[in-house]
This record gives structure tokens, C-alpha cells and sequence, in this order.
């Protein structure tokens, strides 16, 4: 027996279930269980006729017209999409599908942004930092979930939050405005949002050329962006941007990648600009912009993205990259070569013209020689170019410093805490080593453009990279 208010659909659905299928002719089905955890089963034993389907659409049409927390989406000839309730439905109907089908997804669980797995230095980049974020998972794992626990996060900082979705199915609070983008058009969304200055957007969910092309002109203008789309991998959610926007502005539209699977956050991308020799090539004369695509956690390159010819390529890095006998050959002269300076060498000839050496910190300086005149001659003596780095872990040692910097037209100025006059300070670059640098009296480091490691540092600073000063 129905309740007040109760619609038949509903009978259909127990706390464990998150969708049910019903068709024409058939036993009706239903998913049970979490995203990425569930079976499904049959309801009942008994085959539903054409006009039993029929009628539960009918009732639910009626109902949605009828109640307040019900509304039409999209109405068309062979289809409905209705939101009532927590319910998402859809309905299709003879000419456009062979016979009468509903199909209602439910969400199992309200999860809260703390109810994730997110370790601090992610928190802090979604908090402050991240302003074009893509939730990315394929179907059922969990993805509108998450950005609604993101949305309820972000309201939580006294942010002012909007969301842009189709269906509007996402479960939220009245101080959330929730626009039906089936209801307008792209121009509208766009001159209504920036007109409304929200500091965040969840867009759920995008499909189309015009959702991707919306969702970057928002983040251009300056809108922090949330977008959730389908991919079963990562990189298949940047992928979907290529061809549709300039490759030199991806970075700036996304700069990091959520991949939900089963309800949880299995891997973060975050993206940068840099202008190099693609991996896999060795002339310096193909040096290009690149888009890197790296593992949040790990900081390892996993993709690149650039121009070749008049294709954007999207390239794994690869980890595992076998080595020529003259390259392992040039790695141990140079080892040897680079020992009159530190006990401790390794060398590693990543291409004919680049070389990364390992040594004891306590010679890094002595290398480098003032102003890096040092290193700009032993690179002239060997022909390449040296990236010197510290041999083993960076020292954990220390307190990270807050800082301002200022680029002239000779030097990279770092104006620093008080707490950090005359003394040593670890500059490093994506958490990697670069050098040890002394603070002046006025509170100030300054590095000089033109040589090898104040390009090092702009290019880092412009790219948006990870630039952290350490004090000892």
C-alpha cells in the first residue's frame, strides 16, 4: 500500500538502492549498493506490460506537476528527464526508443568533504589555491557526489557557491543557487554568473563542445571553476579539452584533476606551462611550450601536451626509458669529472644535450660558483646543459617562510620575513633543491635573470610551479 504523497516508482527503491530500470516486457532491475560496489538484481518476479510502464510515467509527470520539489527538465517528443524528489528520471517513449522505459537514479549517501580521503596539501590546494578543478570518473563512481561535498566545503569557508547543472539533481542547501542550463543558453548562464560574482562554480555536468567552451570563458573571467565530466582515465578528462581550446590556455582554465573511482579519490593530476625539449626528443632547437601534466603526490611528469606539426599530442613520460652505451658512457665521465668538487656523484645523461648531477650539498655552492659563473663554464667545457640537485632526500629540516617577489629588468628580488635576516635559506622548486642563498640585511634575495639559475627560477614562477624558501 502507497503512502500520502507516495508515488509507485518509490516502492521500487529500498536504503540500498541507487538506480532502477524498469522496461516494457521485462522484470524490473535495480542497482544495489555503493559506486563501484554493486550488483544488479531483478524486483519482484512478474513482467511489467506496456501499459503498467505507461502508467508509472504518467503518475510521475503528474506528480512532478503537482508537488513542489518536482520539475520538468527537458520534455521532448520521445523523452522526458524529471527531477522529483532525490529522484532522477528519465523517460523515453515509442518513436524515439522500441517501448516504454524509466530509468531513476537515487544517491545512496550524503558525504561530506571530510567523509574523503584528503591529506593536507591537497586541502590546502582545493582551499586556496585551485580555481579550475575537474572531477572526472566514469559513470556511477561517485563524481556528482563529490562535487557536492565540495560544494557544501567551499559554503562552509563563506564562499559564495552556484552550481550549472542539467539535471539540476544535485542536493543542496537554499543558499545555493542551482541554474538548469536546459532552461537557458550558454549566453545567459555566462552574463547571469558574472553579473552575480560567485567566487565558485560547480558546472554538473559537462558534454558538449558549448558546456567545455562555457566553462573555460567563466574560468577566464576569473569565476573559480568545478567541472564534472565522464573519463576512464584522468588524462581523458584533459583530453577532452583538446581541439576544443587553445592548447597555451588549458593551464590556465585547469590546474588540477580529481579522478573519483568507487566513491574515492584515486589519483590527483595538477597541470603547468613550461617551455622545453619535448621528452623523447633530444635537439635543443625543438625546445616548445608544453603543457605538463603531472601526479600531485608524487610529482612525477605522467603526460605531456604540445604541438607537433598541426596536431596537439598528448604523451606519456616515460619512467623506464633505456639508455644508449654512449649515454651510460658519458654519465660515468662526467661522474668522474664532477668529483673534484664532491665525494659523493651521481650523473645521469638524459639526453645528448641535457645532464641532471647529483652531489653533496655541501659542493652545490662551489659548482655554482658566484652568481653561476661557474656552472656557465663547466657547461660551455662540457657542451650540455648540468641541472645540479642535492644527492639523496631533501633535509626535512627547517621552517618554510612566507615571501613576495618582484621581477626587474636584471634580477628575481625575494622579499622575506623579518624572522629570516642574514640568514641561509633553501630555495627549492617542486619540492626539489635548487640552492642555498643568504638573506640581506634589508630582507631581500636577489638573483640575477640572466644566468642559469635566475632562468631557472622565472621560468618556474611563470609557469606557476611550486616555489618554496626554506630557512635554516
Amino acid at each position: 500500500m502507497l503512502m500520502a504523497n507516495e508515488i509507485t516508482l518509490e516502492k521500487f527503491f529500498d536504503k540500498s538502492t541507487m538506480s532502477v530500470h524498469i522496461r516494457e516486457n521485462t522484470v524490473p532491475t535495480a542497482k544495489k549498493g555503493a559506486p563501484g560496489e554493486w550488483k544488479l538484481v531483478g524486483i519482484g518476479k512478474k513482467k511489467l506490460s506496456p501499459a503498467e510502464v505507461e502508467s508509472i510515467a504518467k503518475e510521475i509527470i503528474d506528480a512532478t506537476e503537482s508537488r513542489d520539489d518536482g520539475f520538468i527538465e527537458i520534455e521532448r517528443e520521445g523523452s522526458s528527464i524529471i527531477q522529483l524528489s532525490n529522484y532522477r528520471i528519465v523517460i523515453t517513449r515509442p518513436p524515439f526508443s522500441d517501448g516504454w522505459e524509466i530509468t531513476a537514479v537515487r544517491p545512496v549517501k550524503k558525504l561530506t568533504f571530510d567523509d574523503y580521503d584528503v591529506d593536507e596539501k591537497l586541502r590546502e590546494r582545493i582551499a586556496n589555491k585551485a580555481e579550475g578543478i575537474l572531477i572526472a570518473g566514469s559513470p556511477g563512481m561517485g563524481k556528482s557526489t563529490f562535487a557536492q561535498a565540495l560544494a557544501m566545503f567551499y559554503l562552509s569557508q563563506n564562499k559564495v557557491v552556484k552550481t550549472v547543472e542539467a539535471p539540476r539533481d544535485l542536493n543542496l542547501p537554499d543558499s545555493i543557487t542551482q541554474y538548469a542550463i536546459s532552461h537557458g543558453d550558454a549566453q545567459e548562464i555566462h552574463d547571469i554568473l558574472l553579473l552575480s560574482r560567485p567566487d565558485y562554480t560547480i558546472f554538473d555536468e559537462m558534454r558538449n563542445t558549448d558546456d567545455f567552451k562555457l566553462f573555460a570563458d567563466l574560468r577566464l573571467s576569473g569565476v573559480g571553476m568545478v567541472g564534472v565530466v565522464h573519463a576512464t582515465k584522468p588524462i581523458d578528462a584533459i583530453q577532452r579539452f583538446v581541439g576544443r581550446i587553445e592548447l597555451g590556455v588549458i593551464p590556465q582554465i585547469i590546474d588540477t584533476v580529481i579522478f573519483i573511482k568507487d566513491g574515492k579519490i584515486d589519483k590527483v593530476l595538477r597541470l603547468a606551462m613550461t617551455v622545453k625539449v619535448p621528452s623523447g626528443m633530444t635537439e635543443a632547437d625543438l625546445a616548445r611550450p608544453v603543457v605538463v601534466v603531472s601526479d600531485f603526490t608524487t610529482r612525477e611528469p605522467e603526460y605531456e601536451l604540445y604541438s607537433y606539426g598541426e596536431e596537439t599530442v598528448v604523451v606519456p613520460v616515460s619512467k623506464a626509458a633505456s639508455k644508449s652505451p654512449a649515454l651510460e658512457l658519458a654519465s660515468r665521465q662526467i661522474e668522474n669529472y664532477f668529483k673534484r668538487y664532491s665525494r659523493n656523484v651521481e650523473a645521469e645523461v638524459v639526453s645528448e644535450n641535457k645532464c641532471i648531477v647529483r652531489v653533496d650539498k655541501s659542493a652545490i655552492s662551489e659548482i655554482i660558483g658566484k652568481q653561476g659563473r661557474n656552472i656557465d663554464k663547466i657547461e660551455k667545457e662540457l657542451g650540455m646543459s648540468i641541472d645540479i640537485q642535492e644527492i639523496g632526500a631533501v633535509s626535512s629540516e627547517g621552517e618554510m617562510i612566507e615571501y613576495t617577489t618582484k621581477i626587474t629588468k636584471k634580477s628575481i628580488v625575494f622579499y622575506v620575513e623579518k624572522k629570516a635576516l642574514n640568514r641561509d635559506v633553501d630555495i627549492l622548486i617542486g619540492g626539489d633543491y635548487l640552492l642555498t642563498a643568504k638573506v640581506g640585511s634589508g630582507g631581500t634575495i636577489k638573483i640575477k635573470k640572466n644566468n642559469k639559475i635566475g632562468r631557472i627560477i622565472s621560468q618556474a614562477l611563470t609557469a606557476g610551479e611550486e616555489v618554496s624558501l626554506i630557512v635554516k
